[in-house]
């Protein structure tokens, strides 16, 4: 086999290793990373906010003021009104969250 090919081959098995990795990732975020329990977003913290989907840190500590401003959310609905979250960011995040 040429060096080429070596390269080659070991390119391909390291995109397909770092492609499971990513899915196995996304298969936690998508089970509520422990299971099938959704996050309530009512009595999370920062670090199991900022696990979701397009949820950092700064999102995590923007919906922690929110919800301490407002006493909290009423429905998972009001997550858009934490500045940042608009229609396309609720969408992946409703499936996973729960009041």
């Amino acid at each position: 086999m040429t060096k080429t090919k070596q390269i080659l081959t070991l390119l391909v098995i390291l995109a397909m290793a770092a492609v499971s990795a990513v899915s196995l990732d996304a298969a936690e975020i998508a089970a509520g990373a422990g299971g099938d329990k959704l996050i309530n977003i009512n009595t999370a913290d920062a670090v199991q906010l900022a696990r979701l989907p397009q949820v950092g840190p700064k999102m995590a500590q923007r919906i922690l003021d929110y919800r301490k401003s407002s006493g909290g959310f009423k429905r998972v609905q009001d997550l858009l009104k934490v500045k940042g979250i608009g229609e396309k960011v609720f969408a992946k995040l409703q499936p996973l969250i729960t009041i």
